[in-house]
This record gives C-alpha cells, sequence and structure tokens, in this order.
C-alpha cells in the first residue's frame, strides 16, 4: 500500500463520514452501532467498502421515503446486521479453520 492509497482511503473515509452526518440523529446511532458489531465480528469484506456505503445508501433511500431507522431495519439491529453478512467470511471463521476445527462447530 503507497501513499497514495492511504490518501485516497482517508478521502474516501472523510466522504462516507460526510454521508453519515448528513442523516438524522436517530439513524446515525443505529449506523455507528452496526458499525461496531461489524469491526467486532470482522467479515472480510468490510475493508472494500460495499457493505458499509451500501448501508448508507439504504439509510438515505429511508430518510427520503420518509422512514424512521426501525421501520427500514425492525426492532433486532444484531440480527439485522447478522442478515447481511450471513454468507460471508469472517476473520473468526479463518481463526477457527487455522487451528483445526470448522466454523460454527464445537468439537468433543
Amino acid at each position: 500500500m503507497g501513499i497514495q492509497d492511504i490518501i485516497e482511503g482517508k478521502k474516501r473515509w472523510r466522504a462516507h463520514r460526510a454521508r453519515l452526518k448528513a442523516l438524522p440523529p436517530d439513524y446515525q446511532i443505529v449506523y455507528k452501532e452496526m458499525e461496531r458489531y461489524y469491526f467486532k465480528i470482522g467479515p472480510i469484506d468490510l475493508p472494500d467498502w460495499t457493505l458499509l456505503s451500501g448501508i448508507v445508501d439504504f439509510f438515505e433511500e429511508g430518510v427520503a421515503a420518509g422512514k424512521g431507522v426501525l421501520e427500514l431495519i425492525g426492532n433486532d439491529v444484531a440480527a439485522f446486521c447478522d442478515d447481511l453478512v450471513k454468507d460471508s467470511r469472517t476473520y473468526a471463521d479463518i481463526y477457527q479453520e487455522s487451528i483445526g476445527g470448522k466454523s460454527g462447530t464445537v468439537e468433543k
């Protein structure tokens, strides 16, 4: 990763944050919780921005339609987040595979 890539990444992050700040406060709160959740579980495709920018796109459409954030995603934010990445691999899956276990199973 060169310096130009770092600069471009910062520009994208700032533009992303500017879009987020333009959302109503309830959308911002839910987005930040979702972001925190994704940073914790670590879906592999998170660094390519498609997931996070897609959520902001979805939220912007909800605002334009005059809907509240919970009308869009439901009351269980974690379940909504899990549904978005249910077919994606996570860093936890990779770690589990590296130590010899299969993801989502408990060895006896």
